[in-house]
């Protein structure tokens, strides 16, 4: 199991790569102020570079360089660090993913392979072309280094809000609340957010087991795994308090919230955890303290704040 132990000497060498992301303390839908952990301020606009350098630094960089299968976010950031750490990345994508997320992982330099419906068959075709090339994987999120690097967030977070009891944290294949709970280890309640269509931590823990779970709605393309991480799940069965759902709707309204309130730009997936508050699907118990991660930024601006 992955602890503060490991997730301290990840902190320790991502630091020089990325940023210690702020935390803003704001009225946000309770009636006690909100910490959100500004995480879309990370490189490459979401969390997950703090992964993908603890695990392209923990290991031995082939002349192939690397290799990922992501629905954006995680392929931005491995592009990103490759182009850092000055080796070749490709990345595969499924069809859906949305053209700013190409963009991104095109303007580091990584070679984009768009194909398949789904992040699961993206990951399928990653693998082929890894046999192939012999280029390192880097996983979204199955993978304790990836799962120490995401624990950096919360380390961080409690380092700048140490008075927090509730956290809320958006959950896809589960490498930010995987990573964030180990961290806090019981320390403070860890509350998992996904959208209803994109329930895979909430079916997981229903059956008490990883299993295969619908893969739709706006958030797929950051929250679209199948099923959540075998590393991960222990983790969440021992340190995840709750696996709440919100709407699609839900996370729109608080897309524009964030944009209009403090002019914050969220994708869908970066907007979930805020959302489980502000649609009152997660009441607070009294005295509560609570925190969000916000962790996405890589959406169309146009399209929230319109």
């Amino acid at each position: 199991m992955i602890d503060r132990k490991s997730i301290a000497a990840a902190a320790d060498r991502i630091s020089p790569h990325v940023r210690h992301t702020p935390v803003l303390r704001c009225p946000f839908g309770y009636e006690s102020p909100v910490t959100l952990k500004l995480e879309l301020l990370q490189h490459a606009g979401s969390f997950k570079p703090r992964g993908a350098f603890n695990r392209m630094l923990t290991a031995p960089l082939p002349a192939a360089g690397v290799i990922a299968a992501s629905g954006g976010n995680h392929g931005a950031a491995v592009a990103y660090a490759a182009r850092v750490l000055g080796v070749p990345a490709e990345i595969f994508v499924p069809a859906p993913t949305p053209s700013a997320k190409l963009a991104r992982i095109a303007s580091y330099g990584a070679r984009v392979v768009q194909g398949g419906e789904t992040y699961a068959e993206a990951l399928i075709a990653s693998r082929i072309r890894q046999a192939e090339t012999g280029a390192l994987e880097i996983h979204a999120y199955d993978h304790e280094d990836i799962l120490a690097g995401q624990g950096t967030v919360g380390r961080e977070f409690e380092r700048d809000a140490p008075d927090l009891t509730h956290i809320l944290v958006a959950t896809g294949g589960g490498g930010l609340i995987g990573g964030v709970a180990a961290w806090y280890a019981g320390g403070a309640e860890i509350i998992s957010v996904e959208p209803e269509l994109c329930p895979t931590l909430h079916d997981a823990m229903k059956a008490a087991q990883p299993i295969p779970a619908p893969v739709g709605g706006i958030a797929a393309d950051s929250l679209g795994a199948r099923q959540v991480g075998a590393l991960m799940f222990p983790i969440a069965q021992r340190f995840v308090s709750q696996a709440i759902l919100v709407t699609d709707e839900a996370v729109r309204a608080t897309q524009r919230r964030l944009w209009e309130d403090f002019r914050l730009i969220a994708e869908p997936g970066g907007a979930v955890a805020a959302a489980a508050l502000l649609s009152g699907r997660f009441v607070p118990p009294p005295n509560a303290r609570v925190g969000v991660v916000v962790c996405g930024a890589n959406a169309d601006p146009a399209a929230i704040a319109a």
